[in-house]
């Protein structure tokens, strides 16, 4: 067609989109969508009503923010000079659009004025609070500002996108800099066959070594990177691979520095001009925290809480590595952690993870995570394959449908795209392509959303044979995506993930917990050449180990945590001087004593500078969120894991229901009362 990314079918003719098409068709999308609000700005005072008004202002930008998404996913998935040059050309013209919308003087008066009519009280409660959420959006993003203000705000939008899109680009051309090329299989040794196959296809791919004569390539994507870490009995290997993640976007044309302190800087000049402190506050107002001084108490209470625990495992480690090698007990270095902690793991529960592998194939994987989902939350699950197969943006994607098993209604459709390339982000993540709704008169049209990862991609012939924790990735994923295709809210902009993000991990993380248990492993956990169970014995070891270092591990997240806040509650201690001291001193009692001392991630961390928000003053969200759903998986444990009365609950109350009300009710609907702030720790095994 002759705009392609404007196309509003379900199924995406991804080879239509094209670098060249999309400069053109933002242009267009960009014009209608001015003119659309435009017309919403000069309505007649007398004329107001909610579809004119606020649900018109929803309409208005929808095409747009669809067209520019698939140009930002592709950007994600498929990125190449072409795409990243067409990408940026339209970057500061869309960031300007969404920036101008709050600051309309003539829109919002339009909108205030609804708002205030008698007819506005009488709506429905998702709608009233649709009209409380837009209009907030609107103050917080500067509508009640001053003309000078306002020009300025807009004008640190347009920046922080710029930046932000740089970092991320900084990011992704730094890790694939990197490769060190084995020729000495003997450097090789506690490896696991597994990623050594992958090591040497990988150089294959790339023109190094032959099939007689072997060589091995190691890139700092995680599949590669994490197990060479854990594994390696070369200290020296171990540490030339740690070190050149540790400088990944940290110096040269790469050097994400100088961006991320211009980033911290813009968002304290955007809180200060919104009349807040801080940009945490900025960020967290309409969150479950509220403010940033109450996500801080948080992280710091689990920090107390933790300490003790956290001490007592650094010290067993260090005395462990003594004792194995008959040397003086002293701090680790970087590179020797991962390592030491897998050999201890080891002694102490006879218990390696790669055993688990062979039961985890992941079309097996994928296949039960479906069938327990179907059984709990009362959907049908099939992929499309064959002819039948829409168009997708690598020939690894899959493509698969959602149907209600009981009204047999299409809720919605998902791509799947799992494996690293060197043209794809590193992380994993879930995205929504399209949010369906019901019109006045009929059924809801679909849903259409996507799930990608970098996970342990097919080696020798065999299928990718996963560990446990790239399960518990794509569960996490799935859980974000289940929220968004059961999302049943009657306005868009309210419906699925568009929720408070001290909130959106509770469906994920929710997912995780059947990663653990007997009955739910069972329906996927099986050899991929017998088909048989994962044994009683290694199920027992697996479960035994799975508090193995809880302390080490929830710190590294409040770590994560802590440097988030204190860089957006404080930024003026990080904008000069050496960035890494001053994160030392912050993250003192947080970080795991190393000599040399650890590098940080956070000139990587897109989490909190790969856009203009993101988690920013947000990643304590992911803790946030594991107390609830540690908390929220007791009911499944008591009244049965694959219970579908409490599956049914858990959809109506939490998943379906999206920001229509506070997520502090939404739990308490589910729960019957309100979380217990203890279940976190009980479950990580550091209380009672």
């Amino acid at each position: 067609m002759e705009h392609p990314f404007l196309d509003d079918r379900l199924e995406i003719r991804w080879s239509q989109l094209t670098p060249e098409r999309v400069q053109p068709d933002i242009e267009l999308a960009l014009k209608q969508a001015q003119a659309a609000v435009d017309t919403i700005a000069q309505r007649d005072p007398l004329t107001l009503t909610f579809e004119n008004t606020f649900h018109a202002l929803e309409a208005a930008t929808e095409q747009l923010q669809h067209a520019w998404g698939l140009v930002s996913h592709l950007d994600s998935v498929r990125n190449s000079g072409a795409l990243r040059e067409a990408y940026n050309a339209m970057l500061p013209q869309v960031t300007a659009f969404f920036a101008r919308i709050p600051l309309n003087d003539a829109l919002y008066g339009t909108l205030k004025a609804y708002a205030q009519s008698k007819a506005a009280q009488e709506l429905t409660p998702v709608k009233q609070r649709y009209i409380e959420e837009t209009l907030a959006d609107f103050r917080e993003s500067g509508a009640e500002l001053p003309a000078e203000k306002k020009e300025r705000l807009e004008q640190i939008e347009n920046e922080l996108s710029r930046l932000t899109q740089k970092f991320s680009e900084n990011d992704l051309d730094a890790t694939n800099a990197y490769e060190k090329i084995v020729t000495d299989g003997s450097l090789l040794t506690g490896l696991p066959e597994s990623a050594k196959e992958a090591a040497r296809e990988s150089a294959l791919r790339k023109g190094h070594g032959t099939e007689e004569a072997p060589q091995w390539r190691f890139t700092l994507q995680a599949p590669s990177f994490m197990p060479a870490l854990k594994y390696l009995d070369s200290d020296d290997l171990r540490q030339e691979l740690y070190q050149a993640f540790a400088q990944v976007a940290a110096h040269g044309e790469h050097d994400n520095t100088p961006i991320l302190r211009e980033i911290l800087q813009l968002r304290q000049e955007k809180a200060e001009l919104l009349g807040k402190p801080h940009f945490a506050d900025v960020v967290l107002e309409r969150r479950m925290a509220r403010h940033g001084k109450a996500a801080l108490d948080f992280v710091e209470d689990l920090h107390r809480k933790t300490k003790p625990a956290f001490d007592q495992e650094n010290d067993e480690l260090e005395a462990f590595r003594a004792e194995q090698t008959n040397t003086p007990k002293r701090h680790l270095a970087p590179w020797e952690g991962a390592y030491w902690a897998e050999k201890l793991r080891r002694d102490r529960y006879d218990f390696d993870e790669e055993e688990l592998r062979p039961y985890f194939p992941i079309a097996r994987v994928v296949e039960g995570m479906f069938a327990l989902v179907e059984k709990v939350f009362g959907v049908r699950i099939g992929e499309r394959t064959g002819v039948d197969k829409p168009e997708v943006w690598h020939e690894d994607v899959e493509f698969y449908d959602v149907i209600d098993a009981q009204t047999g209604v299409n809720l919605g459709s998902f791509y799947a795209d799992w494996f690293p390339r060197e043209d794809k982000r590193s992380g994993a993540w879930m995205n929504h392509l399209r949010t369906g709704e019901r019109p006045p008169q009929g059924q809801w049209t679909p849903h259409l959303g996507l799930m990608a990862g970098n996970l342990t991609p097919p080696t020798g012939g065999k299928p990718a044979l996963l560990t446990h924790r790239d399960v518990e990735t794509i569960f996490h994923e799935f859980g974000h995506l289940l929220h968004h295709l059961l999302g049943e809210v009657e306005i868009k902009a309210l419906n699925g993930t568009n929720v408070a993000w001290d909130f959106v991990e509770l469906p994920s993380q929710m997912m995780e917990n059947w990663c653990w248990e007997r009955e739910s492993l069972d329906l996927f956990a099986r050899h991929y050449e017998t088909g048989e169970p994962i044994p009683e014995g290694l199920f027992a070891k697996m479960k035994a180990a799975r508090n193995f270092f809880a302390a080490r591990f929830q710190m590294r997240q409040l770590s994560f945590g802590k440097m988030d806040l204190e860089m957006h509650l404080n930024p003026g201690r990080f904008l000069e001087g050496d960035l890494d001291a001053q994160l030392d001193e912050v993250l003192r009692d947080y970080l795991t004593p190393t000599e040399p001392r650890a590098a940080h991630i956070i000139r990587q961390f897109g989490h909190l500078f790969s856009n203009p928000t993101g988690y920013a003053a947000g990643y304590y969200s992911y803790k946030w969120a594991e107390v609830l759903d540690a908390d929220a998986f007791t009911r499944f444990q008591k009244e049965g894991l694959m219970n579908p009365a409490v599956g049914r609950a858990f959809r109506e109350n939490v998943l379906s229901k999206g920001n229509s009300d506070d997520p502090a009710v939404l739990f308490r609907n589910f729960m019957g009362r309100d979380p217990d702030p203890q279940a976190l720790l009980k479950r990580l095994g550091l209380v009672a």
